[in-house]
């Protein structure tokens, strides 16, 4: 009762999948979901209504029904240790370690606004891998990067791309989440699996930023009352210290845990450590310092008992045997297409229900465990969501980057649908190959 344990994988292999008429009526209550999505209803509502069709379709009792409900948002919440970084993370956001940074960017490059832009790109993705929020992340970095280098559309869709591969791949994110919870391995176990790809795309996007920005030779903006510029440089670093040591704890901790034999960096530490720096390196006094750690877990614990629901619900519906139809159907693709496949399906539906990218994956991702995919195959369709998503004019991270850039989001995804489409074939290309 105090551990309720969802083993998602081997409860839709077991499920038989139906024939005949009742094959087709199966698939109903999911279309009927996405559809919902599409029309950008509330994933709740979507979850709701696909899921009462398919009690219907399927006869399933409330009795299960509420089972499924009370089994599912504990499974999402227990998922503590994204959720620890993300607190972690969003005290160091507001602690203004990110600003003083980009000051020192904007200092020590003397004027090179391309090598500012490759800043602004690793700012993000680093901001972003360490909350797992990559529309909280833009928020913050994306006024910062346009009072910079005002508006550069290749340095938009580098961010883009950065956040989307970084909160997809994050050990603190929903997404990495959802994809450990439903595939039944740690979240640890996926993260180091992806990182080699996700260094790979946000390299891509380092490129894409640098070669966009110099190509348009724009200058440094002037910012009028910038309390950061006023600072010297020991100020500055000073600042950044909390975000340094967190960073390194979560990338590279494991790997130093290894090498001595016990583990030092665990969250517990790290938490309280970084806290620690806050407050020693930054005006925040201690209690504003937990206070904003506090204030930090909202996005995250609030997302995953928003996809704890909407779960429930997609169990409901794997009940009826929707997920073991696809995937018999999805079986007689030749094999080594299947991956990629999946991943074009991803994408596919990333990019008009981009602002419920969690919800995508626990439609996307059982028929991709039923067809026995790796944890390496998995994290390929999952990036594929995220790419789609920023293509999507619903998407968070979207809206930030237009609200930070201060341009029309139709401006912003139009800029992006080059540069993404072109990474996805990168990622599709990548999948046929080492899914």
């Amino acid at each position: 009762m105090l551990a309720p344990v969802t083993v998602f994988a081997e409860e839709m292999q077991e499920i038989v999948a139906p024939t005949g008429f009742m094959a087709v009526l199966t698939i109903v209550p999911l279309v009927i979901v996405l559809v919902l999505l599409f029309m950008k209803v509330d994933m709740i509502i979507a979850g709701v209504v696909g899921g009462a069709i398919a009690m219907v379709i399927g006869g399933i009792g409330l009795a299960e029904a509420n089972q499924k409900l009370l089994e599912a948002i504990p499974t999402m919440l227990g998922i503590t240790v994204p959720i620890i970084n993300s607190a972690i993370a969003m005290a160091v956001f507001k602690s203004g370690g990110y600003s003083a940074a980009l000051t020192l960017a904007k200092r020590g490059t003397k004027g090179k606004v391309e090598l500012v832009s490759v800043f602004i790109v690793i700012l993000l993705a680093a901001a972003t891998y360490m909350s797992g929020i990559g529309g909280g992340s833009a928020m913050v970095i994306a006024p910062l990067a346009f009072a910079a280098v005002g508006v550069v559309p290749e340095l938009i869709a580098a961010m883009s791309l950065a956040a989307a591969v970084s909160f997809t791949t994050s050990p603190a994110s929903l997404e990495s989440s959802i994809v450990s919870q439903l595939g039944g391995f740690d979240v640890s176990e996926y993260v180091v699996t992806m990182r080699p790809y996700w260094l790979l795309f946000v390299g891509l996007a380092l490129v894409l930023a640098y070669w966009g920005t110099k190509r348009r030779n724009v200058g440094f903006k002037e910012v009028e009352n910038d309390e950061y510029a006023e600072m010297n440089n020991g100020q500055l670093f000073k600042l950044t210290i909390p975000a340094i040591f967190l960073l390194f704890a979560v990338i590279l901790g494991p790997v130093v845990n290894n090498l001595i034999g016990f583990a030092l960096f665990t969250p517990l530490v790290y938490m309280i450590a970084t806290l620690i720096l806050i407050f020693a390196c930054t005006s925040f006094s201690m209690n504003k310092t937990v206070e904003s750690m506090i204030e930090g877990s909202t996005y995250i614990l609030t997302r995953l008992f928003q996809v704890g629901i909407f779960l429930a619900f997609i169990n409901v519906i794997a009940q009826t045997g929707t997920f073991a139809v696809i995937a018999g159907v999805a079986k007689g693709a030749p094999a080594a297409i299947v991956v990629p496949v999946a991943v074009l399906t991803g994408i596919l539906i990333g990019v008009p229900a981009g602002a419920y990218v969690g919800s995508v994956l626990t439609l996307v991702l059982p028929v991709a465990i039923s067809l026995g995919f790796s944890p390496l195959a998995l994290g390929f369709v999952t990036m594929g969501v995220g790419l789609g998503s920023q293509m999507s004019f619903v998407n968070i991270t979207m809206q930030a980057l237009s609200s930070g850039f201060d341009i029309p989001i139709l401006d912003v995804v139009k800029g992006n649908v080059k540069w993404i489409s072109m990474a996805a074939v990168v990622l599709l290309i990548i999948s046929l190959v080492m899914g």
